[in-house]
């Protein structure tokens, strides 16, 4: 089926739950209008409609080629990335001083979500490329933004990540790469990456990468590390391309999903190159701080990633509500003259439902970081910033971690409202599953991003974040509790409030738990700790249907009676009944681990 950007239900999010006038009223903003806004986001939809998402099918068929350290990527890429380039979309997010546009992340997320909602893969090049331009805006030297930037913003060159090493996975102490000084200033770099998103292809005239090295004196582990721009073609002082830098492509790896999205094994002074042995490179800020500087790009792949789940998400929701209208199977079980589409079947119905809450859920907690991220940098009041700064850097890993494994789920509901027919390729619904799995793996684990959740964003303000975000949960549910006793839909926000009341208990105990606990039975509490995050996603995405569900019946109290918020109201009761009582039973997962760490070992590790 055909894909269809969901900018309605984005507009609804950004205006009534992520405050988007307030946004644009921000300094720095003011030239971004509503009107503005619109107008983006319905080109966008355009673009990855007509674009981008007639060659989502095609690319898992042919996947990306090597041949001798080329890659030839999946047909119809090159043009794509052409289309993609000339309408600025890379510049989007980015400063207008650097050759950007300079719109808030409010709205460039949406715009990313769609992208990847068309096409996982082909998207996968713009998100490396973003974080290496946001990377090099903050810690670069200003010559090496204007010499590496603006190529980047215009579409000529990409960028990648190069982090990852046969023995150093998410342990980067053990990374070997080496980074010899020159007399002149470079480097020369030496060793192997693997698992480089796009770390070699035909769509660009050049690849800047970015590459995590050690220094021949540096110290044992994290602390000497450092950070080195290595262009695939070396780019001289005017940005003009020089000789084929000593960067070899080995071979691409064979993936589960994704498959349009070459992952390449790169062998960095194998004298490949035109250069002689060693790749020519440039220190990015000072030695022995490149784990620092990467973070800056990997904190933004983490966001991004997390809205990737929300947009796999998306596009399995769509393929399985078709789907379950135009499939004709089974008796109505109120009676029926012959057979109906399955979507009138209860448990169809749940699955769908459940698909629908999770996917809208989690935009909506993407959207409010990304709103928290954009008060953070241009609020004019420091306290203000620093509080938003504190909320967007606690919601990234949220993001990052339910949403993607939220993805994972509803990818695979997607399936099983296929039945038989989910299972056999021709349908699309599979690639949805396998394209989804790797995005828990990405950009840090689950476990990590929970580990890093529970270590720096809740123990490190002593639960500051967890508890405001507590405090304004039961301002919501106190308005719930006050809905009009007569309404049509009393029932249905009386259910929400009750539900929403129990699982912001159940997620202030298990804060509780992990701040009480941390100390003295540090494994117990991390044994829990994707539990936990998880938690924190059912209830803060729940929070966040709630909202939707006082902003719609508002609509529809004062006579509206379009469908789009009689569904967004049905969903967000859906959620209540079905999905936030997951806050419990993950809530005394997590408070049982001093028990359940004392046999843990002893089964993994038996004597």
């Amino acid at each position: 089926m055909s894909f269809v950007a969901p900018i309605q239900d984005m507009r609804f999010v950004m205006r009534e739950l992520a405050d988007l006038e307030g946004v644009l009223a921000l300094p720095g903003l003011e030239e971004v209008t509503e009107d503005i806004v619109d107008a983006v986001l319905e080109e966008n939809a355009r673009f990855v409609q007509d674009v981008l998402a007639p060659l989502n099918r095609k690319a898992d068929e042919s996947p990306a080629q090597w041949e001798d350290g080329r890659v030839t990527t999946s047909p119809g890429f090159r043009e794509a990335f052409s289309t993609f380039a000339q309408g600025g979309w890379q510049g989007l997010p980015h400063p207008t001083e650097l050759g950007g546009q300079g719109f808030p992340k409010l709205v460039s997320a949406a715009v990313g979500e769609n992208m990847n909602a068309a096409n996982l893969a082909f998207s996968l090049c713009p998100l490396l490329t973003d974080g290496v331009i946001e990377a090099l805006s903050t810690v670069g030297s200003r010559e090496q933004q204007q010499r590496f930037i603006p190529p980047m913003l215009e579409g000529r060159w990409t960028g990648t990540m190069n982090l990852t090493e046969p023995q150093a996975g998410s342990d980067l102490a053990l990374i070997s790469t080496r980074a010899v000084p020159q007399e002149d200033g470079s480097y020369r770099i030496s060793g192997q990456k693997i698992f480089i998103t796009y770390g070699e292809h035909d769509m660009a005239e050049n690849i800047v990468h970015l590459v995590l090295a050690r220094t021949p004196n540096a110290p044992e582990g994290v602390k000497g590390i450092s950070l080195f721009i290595v262009p695939k073609f070396v780019v001289d002082e005017n940005g003009v391309l020089g000789p084929r830098n000593d960067v070899w492509c080995a071979s691409l790896e064979h993936k589960l999903g994704i498959h349009g999205s070459p992952t390449a094994v790169l062998l960095y002074g194998s004298g490949k190159g035109e250069v002689g042995e060693g790749a020519v490179g440039c220190l990015v800020g000072e030695e022995n701080r490149g784990l620092e500087y990467m973070f800056i790009m990997m904190n933004a792949a983490r966001y991004a990633v997390g809205v990737q789940g929300v947009a796999i998400a998306e596009r399995a929701l769509q393929q399985a509500e078709s789907y379950a209208r135009e499939r004709i199977q089974g008796r109505a079980l109120e009676g029926a003259d012959g057979p109906v589409s399955i979507a009138h079947h209860p448990d169809v119905q749940r699955m769908l439902l459940t698909m629908r809450g999770l996917t809208e859920g989690a935009r909506a907690l993407a959207a409010i970081a990304a709103a928290a991220r954009d008060r953070a940098l241009w609020h004019p009041d420091e306290a203000q910033r620093v509080r938003d700064k504190a909320l967007y850097e606690y919601l990234v890993p949220v993001v990052k971690g339910f949403s993607t494994e939220m993805s994972v789920e509803v990818a695979s509901l997607g399936l099983q409202v296929h039945g038989g027919m989910g299972y056999i390729e021709e349908t699309g619904a599979a690639q949805y599953y396998r394209d989804a799995r790797i995005l828990p793996i990405y950009e840090g684990t689950t476990a990590i991003q929970a580990n890093d959740f529970i270590g720096r964003k809740v123990l490190r303000d002593g639960g500051a974040v967890v508890a405001a975000l507590a405090a304004q949960m039961r301002e919501t549910i106190s308005g719930l509790q006050q809905a009009p006793a007569g309404d049509a839909h009393a029932d249905g926000m009386a259910l929400i409030g009750r539900q929403l009341a129990m699982a912001v208990d159940a997620f202030e105990q298990a804060s509780r738990y992990v701040l009480d606990n941390a100390r003295e039975r540090i494994s117990a509490v991390f044994l829990g700790s994707v539990p936990y995050l998880q938690l924190a996603g059912v209830v803060l995405s729940g929070w966040q249907l709630a909202r939707a569900a006082q902003a719609s019946l508002a609509y529809l109290s004062g006579g509206g009676a379009d469908a789009f918020h009689r569904r967004k109201l049905g969903t967000a009761v859906f959620y209540a009944a079905h999905v936030l009582p997951r806050a419990q039973a993950l809530a005394a997962s997590i408070i049982e681990g001093n028990v359940a760490q004392s046999y843990a070992r002893d089964v993994v590790l038996p004597q």
